[in-house]
């Protein structure tokens, strides 16, 4: 359990890792805020829109997790493990919202928002701050918080004897 635990706290990412938490960390947890001060538009409503399943249970549901989430990837405190929901949020963001334009039409329940033009450049340019979320996120997976954090404070003090 111990090890376990120490390995989530380690990080091999260098003190210019805080950039990547101060870039990823602000955008959920505004993103998440959001999802409650605007529900029609960007919460629960948004999601019916876009045809994402029981909109009025996963819209505040995702907004919890965008903020707590992005909370503690700003803070650095169990960054990697913070970071993989954020993953999996940006992949149903891309699959939902992003392949309905690349294919100029709904599929698999997810509807196609009102565009000037569809394929794939009118899809890379929607997908431009998902993309770099996602990257971000799984950046920080893969690395942790880096030596600024509160992650590596503490896998210091749990390796001392």
């Amino acid at each position: 359990m111990i090890k376990h635990l120490r390995k989530m706290l380690e990080t091999e990412g260098p003190a210019a890792t805080l950039l990547v938490r101060l870039s990823v960390g602000t955008v959920f947890l505004s993103e998440g805020l959001q999802k409650f001060i605007y529900p029609a538009e960007l919460g629960a409503g948004r999601f019916v829109k876009i045809g994402i399943p029981w909109p009025e249970a996963t819209g505040p549901f995702v907004g919890v997790v965008e903020i707590v989430c992005g909370a503690l990837v700003l803070a650095g405190l169990l960054t990697r493990v913070a970071a993989a929901p954020l993953v999996i949020n940006m992949v149903v963001a891309l699959v939902s919202t992003k392949l309905p334009i690349l294919l100029g039409r709904d599929i698999l329940g997810f509807h196609v928002r009102k565009l000037p033009h569809y394929g794939f450049w009118s899809m890379a340019h929607e997908a431009r701050t998902d993309w770099a979320m996602l990257l971000g996120a799984l950046f920080l997976v893969v690395v942790g918080a880096g030596r600024w954090s509160i992650d590596m404070r503490l896998a210091r003090r749990r390796s001392a004897p």
